[in-house]
């Protein structure tokens, strides 16, 4: 899939992982649009060329649907949507409190699973509306997982079930979606340096990476966006979760 000349949305994109991938495909050509919420749409800045940030809670079809139609109405062409939103508080099953709290991990699940999928959905039937390519394709849908899917540490109970979900969905999405020539794929990050990790102090940074087997050190959100666009321009990658993650691990805690 060739990303310049396309359009693209991307959730998350005011910060971290999806302001780096929005930057990545609108520097290689793309017309990008990225969603995140309005307080966060409104502390962005000034974004670089090729990128248009847009309020939408990707929890909610309504705002999804308007930025979605926001696309078709400026006549661009749809092929490349990557889900990056989330979020990731942390508590255990049984804390010093009492058990974990069912409305947190609701919400959990509703931003990081509920919401993929909601833009997930969207996103396909806007791509299914063009022509496909010389090769029968009309788009690619990227989502974002995490090692935690796999092997969450304690406290990440609901992280790790909206993670896992989101892992779940892939193959299922691939098949669902071939018909209409779009390829779906989900990346599962290790630790990355986002703005999340800032409240981190050094020491406590320091050691994360002493963790990871090679390079010893956190991923950058430019990694996960270059490995974003391998993805899109890779025709034959499909149904899989690729791990992002040094080849780390992760331990209990």
């Amino acid at each position: 899939m060739d990303i310049n000349g396309s359009a693209a949305v991307v959730t998350g994109a005011a910060s971290g992982l999806g302001a780096a991938t929005a930057a990545a495909l609108a520097a290689r050509g793309a017309r990008v649009y990225g969603l995140d919420l309005e307080k966060a749409v409104a502390a962005a800045g000034e974004q670089p060329p090729g990128v248009t940030l847009l309020a939408a809670d990707v929890t909610e079809e309504a705002p999804v649907r308007a930025a979605l139609e926001r696309i078709h109405a400026d006549g661009a062409t749809l092929r490349l949507a990557v889900n990056c939103a989330g979020i990731a508080p942390s508590a255990r099953i049984l804390g010093r409190s009492g058990p974990h709290d069912l409305d947190l991990f609701r919400a959990v699940l509703n931003v990081n699973l509920l919401g993929t999928f909601n833009v997930l959905r969207l996103a396909a039937e806007s791509i299914a509306r063009h022509e496909p390519d010389a090769e029968g394709q009309r788009g690619v849908i990227v989502n974002t997982a995490s090692i935690a899917a796999f092997e969450g540490q304690i406290g990440q109970i609901a992280y790790s079930a909206s993670k896992a979900g989101v892992a779940g969905m892939t193959i299922t999405a691939a098949r669902d979606l071939a018909r209409h020539g779009i390829r779906v794929v989900t990346i599962a990050p290790g630790i990355v340096d986002t703005p999340m990790m800032a409240g981190f102090s050094d020491e406590i940074r320091a050691g994360l990476a002493e963790g990871v087997p090679f390079p010893q050190r956190l991923a950058r959100p430019e990694e996960y966006a270059r490995l974003v666009a391998t993805v899109v321009e890779h025709d034959y990658l499909n149904g899989e979760t690729i791990r992002l993650d040094g080849a780390l691990r992760m331990a209990p805690r």
